[in-house]
């Protein structure tokens, strides 16, 4: 699915870093979440260091976002290091390829899954629009810190979630990207 349009402006934002710190290059999404704190965002978008706590996570985006991004280590058969930007339809995602979302055990599908469930309870309500910003990785396996090619993709990443947030507003634009394609 093309995930072409950037944010839209004026509406509550969420991103979210999500993986484990101590399996390697699946501490992706929480090192650029914490890169990307430091830096000037729109109003209305909050930055979230997840980390593996994904009940949380869902619990979090019943509060009204309209906007949900992921960032998550994504294996999708790339080279190490690659961006993609995935457009997510519901628990299963519309993905051509047939790749689940991440390839380790906190599953974004898996915490989007339990929105539905969560917001009939509790009264609220899933976001609108669920993006995920994901990067190949070159190995889970137990060890702090991120493999050379991940660690270079994260002032990347930030970028273009900077790039996705700023595409809602006047004069901004995102590059199109179709879920599985490389983002750059």
């Amino acid at each position: 699915m093309l995930a072409s349009e950037g944010v839209p402006a004026g509406g509550r934002v969420l991103v979210a870093g999500i993986g484990n710190v101590f399996l390697g290059d699946d501490g992706f999404g929480v090192e650029t979440v914490r890169a990307l704190k430091g830096r000037h965002l729109p109003p209305g978008v909050e930055v979230a260091d997840i980390g593996v706590r994904g009940v949380h996570l869902a619990y979090q985006v019943l509060d009204g976002y309209d906007t949900l991004v992921l960032v998550d280590a994504t294996a999708r058969g790339g080279d190490p290091g690659m961006l993609y930007v995935i457009e997510h339809d519901g628990p299963g995602g519309n993905d051509p390829h047939g790749a689940p979302l991440d390839g380790h055990r906190m599953t974004p599908d898996a915490v989007l899954a339990l929105l539905g469930t969560l917001s009939a309870g509790t009264g609220g309500r899933p976001p609108r629009r669920t993006l995920v910003v994901g990067c190949e990785p070159a190995a889970v396996e137990e060890g702090v810190g991120l493999s050379p090619a991940v660690a270079d993709a994260v002032p990347k990443a930030v970028r273009l979630i900077e790039e996705m947030l700023g595409a809602g507003g006047p004069g901004g634009s995102a590059r199109p990207a179709v879920a599985g394609e490389a983002a750059t």
